[in-house]
């Protein structure tokens, strides 16, 4: 069991977040493409003593369409690009359910966060962030008390423009980089 200051837990979705989406979804390795300083950006955020986790729902899994060993190359090139920037990455947490599988860890269930809370001995995740461009991802930190941040990548601006509520305390960044910007500089 590791302790880490709550204050510096940053849990980040994968898909529209670190790297492009497709609506088609991410089904191979030459398909999962960074976007433009998320991978720099979760290097600085490392840098400057964060932990860094990651919670992605991957029911292309369950729906065939790409191998746990494809996941995993994809999941190994994110932390090679960000190793290479001088960060890291201390987990990865994936949903591998489809939706009608009924698990408790496909967003917007907190199940990926509740074991992101286990493993540093955390009650909830009051004062840490939890950064999506979906209503479910804000969804899934917010139910264990998780600062909720929406970047406009990926379908944050299509989430947005939805008009959903969002957690009345969400804070929206146009993307990865401007919200780690902020959040060094805070």
């Amino acid at each position: 069991m590791n302790k880490i200051d709550p204050c510096k837990l940053i849990i980040l979705d994968r898909d529209g977040v670190i790297n492009q989406d497709s609506d088609a979804y991410v089904k191979a390795l030459d398909e999962w493409i960074p976007i433009p300083g998320s991978i720099e950006a979760i290097a600085k955020l490392h840098k400057a003593g964060f932990t860094i986790c990651i919670a992605t729902n991957q029911s292309g899994l369950a729906r065939g369409y790409f191998t746990l060993e494809t996941l995993h190359a994809m999941h190994q090139k994110l932390t090679d690009l960000v190793e290479a920037e001088g960060g890291g990455i201390h987990s990865i947490e994936y949903c591998p359910h489809g939706p009608d599988d009924k698990c408790d860890c496909r967003k917007p269930l907190p199940g990926m966060f509740s074991t992101i809370a286990d493993r540093f001995a955390l009650k909830d995740l009051s004062s840490t962030h939890t950064v999506g461009d979906s209503l479910r991802d804000l969804e899934a930190g917010s139910k264990l008390n998780s600062q909720p941040i929406l970047v406009k990548t990926g379908k944050g601006q299509r989430t947005l423009d939805s008009k959903k509520e969002l957690p009345s305390d969400t804070l929206i960044f146009d993307d990865l980089r401007s919200f780690s910007d902020y959040l060094i500089n805070k």
